[in-house]
């Protein structure tokens, strides 16, 4: 196996397009384990550490930078990550364990793209964008067609996640990802990720996305739009909750079976809205 580490991105893409199959190593989270235990086989590794300005999180005038190399700690523990944003530094509070958080990367995390992985849903619940570069320069694509199976993204041969973008969040709005695991450290058996603004007693914005009981993230417009505009009472997110579940395709495996999910995921919501209603209520008596 040929190993690489390029200074620059473009030196990135071009050894990617150069060498068929090669793959990119940022953390090593992921892919090493793969490699440990024979699953995967590829001629050359990309390393990114290198490359400069490929780390870390800084705001701009459109909203948050995430760096594709930014370490799962690093976002856990950033004060920018507050409000809507939220969503994200909590799902990566929620991975794995310390060592596993201080090695790996977003940009890692979401181009294996597990769809019982944390950082998925909260992606789709916070409107990221997803940062790619190739040969022919860099595009944006919505979180929400960046996931597209099964361990499947857009990113195309000779590619390579350089950011993840979030937007301005809602004003006084809070992130929430809650999971349900078999134990602290493991993939979800499902989860809900979503961002919550309230006037009031009223939904004024919510975004939400169901992991682990699909192929990729899943959004029901119409569950939001029962609640945006209203108050959020048990009857309303009951009705939300049926939504969602009718529109996941879980798999039975060793974290739970099918129908298990579909049961957790409206319990799920429910604990979420009442884990973001009270965040909200308790910033305003502040």
């Amino acid at each position: 196996m040929k190993f690489f580490e390029p200074d620059t991105i473009d030196e990135a893409v071009s050894l990617l397009n150069e060498h068929e199959e090669a793959r990119c190593i940022s953390g090593g989270a992921t892919l090493v384990a793969m490699m440990n235990a024979d699953l995967v086989d590829m001629p050359a590794l990309v390393s990114l550490r290198r490359i400069t300005g490929l780390a870390g999180i800084a705001a701009d005038k459109d909203g948050l930078r995430i760096g594709g190399m930014t370490t799962h700690n690093t976002i856990a523990n950033d004060p920018q990550l507050a409000g809507g944003w939220s969503v994200l530094r909590r799902a990566a509070g929620q991975i794995a364990h310390p060592g596993v958080r201080t090695m790996g990367t977003i940009g890692g995390s979401i181009s294996h793209a597990d769809p019982a992985a944390d950082y998925l849903g909260a992606l789709v619940a916070a409107d990221a964008r997803v940062e790619i570069a190739g040969a022919d320069g860099v595009r944006q694509v919505p979180a929400t067609d960046f996931f597209v199976d099964y361990y499947t993204t857009d990113v195309e041969d000779g590619e390579l996640v350089t950011a993840v973008l979030l937007p301005a969040a809602p004003a006084g709005a809070v992130g929430i990802h809650r999971k349900f695991a078999r134990a602290d450290g493991d993939f979800a058996t499902a989860s809900i990720s979503l961002v919550l603004a309230l006037s009031g007693d009223v939904c004024t914005h919510l975004r939400i996305a169901v992991g682990g009981c699909g192929a990729t993230p899943i959004n029901v417009p119409e569950a939001e739009q029962l609640l945006v505009g209203q108050p959020l009472d048990k009857q309303r997110i009951a009705e939300a909750g049926k939504l969602l579940s009718a529109a996941c395709d879980p798999i039975d495996d060793v974290r739970g079976s099918a129908e298990y999910r579909l049961l957790l995921v409206p319990r799920l919501l429910q604990q979420a809205l009442d884990m973001a209603t009270d965040e909200i209520n308790a910033g305003a008596a502040a």
